[in-house]
């Protein structure tokens, strides 16, 4: 009995994980911002650029994407046939670019703002966890690609509604003499705010950040294992010049990696921002569903995917030209 509790009182205790409050988080990311300093409004500026790059091959990619997860089934005969009666109904530029100007206006921002929040995001991980050379662990990296999708998010939801509002109108025949229903992003602001308030204008946002989270976390994750792996080593195993064709083939690959596992929710998302009245996320995935089963979640994903290369491709190339640029002009 007495040996018993000698031997128990002998074990050495096991300290518990402190686990930050929610003030201390706060603090975190306060200082994370801050010396973050220069890089942050390098990080910005480089990632406006890129989101100029992908708008500008992505979307007509988007706008056929779109169509797909917003039409009726049976309205389209799949991507070709999107494309095949947009350009005779519209045109080829005006067709292909409708409601370009909302995410001309919106990605630069959004962009801008992804790549600042991973880099907060990298500062933060790296308050919290050891870092060893600048060479974040996959992991590491993944948490702070999904640090970046919540502010992100702020302008994301508004900026999509808009633009899928405008993609879809493209689809209705217009009767000799009547006019769209919107004449422009400014005009879909200014009549979902009339119908709803500012509830109608951020509609989705939720789907959003369920979306735009695990993405960017597999999408940071994805090019940074890729560029390691492109990257030639220097004579002391250190990383050397990155060639910009690796950049390209590792910005593709994110892309790619980012839209498989979150495209189900994004149909949701392009569904609920498209509906009229007041629709939910539980009876969305009910409608879908019931219409087509698992199937109808994954409508446009060819598009998406075809996209998803020369468009994020585009962007990496954008952002790491820019960050080269700015490094040359300033040191």
């Amino acid at each position: 009995m007495s040996s018993s509790s000698s031997s128990s009182s002998s074990t050495p205790s096991i300290p518990k994980p402190k686990v930050p409050s929610a003030e201390e988080l706060k603090d975190d990311v306060v200082e994370a911002t801050k010396t973050a300093g220069s890089s942050s409004i390098r990080n910005f500026v480089a990632g406006g650029v890129g989101g100029v790059c992908a708008v500008l091959v992505g979307h007509p990619f988007d706008l056929v994407k779109v169509r797909l997860q917003t039409a009726e089934k049976g309205v389209y005969n799949g991507a070709m046939d999107v494309v095949r009666r947009t350009i005779a109904r519209e045109g080829m530029a005006r067709g292909l670019y409708a409601g370009v100007s909302a995410p001309l206006v919106g990605v630069t921002p959004m962009f801008a703002v992804s790549f600042w929040g991973y880099g907060v995001g990298k500062n933060l991980v790296k308050s919290f966890s050891e870092v060893k050379d600048e060479q974040y662990s996959v992991s590491q990296v993944s948490m702070a690609g999904f640090f970046s999708a919540i502010p992100m998010t702020i302008i994301t939801a508004p900026f999509e509604r808009v633009k899928v509002l405008l993609q879809i109108q493209g689809q209705k025949q217009l009767a000799p003499g009547e006019k769209p229903k919107y004449s422009g992003g400014l005009d879909v602001v200014r009549q979902l705010y009339k119908e709803g308030g500012i509830r109608s204008v951020w509609r989705g946002s939720a789907m959003t950040l369920a979306r735009d989270g695990p993405g960017s976390a597999a999408y940071f994750a994805t090019y940074e294992v890729v560029k390691r792996r492109l990257t030639p080593k220097d004579v002391e195993g250190k990383p050397g010049q990155l060639s910009l064709s690796a950049v390209c083939v590792a910005g593709g690959a994110a892309g790619v990696a980012m839209w498989i596992p979150v495209f189900p929710v994004d149909t949701v998302k392009s569904r609920l921002q498209s509906a009229e009245g007041r629709p939910t996320i539980g009876g969305t995935l009910r409608e879908l569903y019931g219409k087509g089963g698992v199937k109808a979640f994954f409508p446009g994903i060819g598009p998406a995917l075809a996209r998803a290369v020369p468009a994020n491709a585009a962007t990496f190339l954008g952002v790491e030209l820019a960050q080269k640029a700015m490094t040359s002009l300033f040191g």
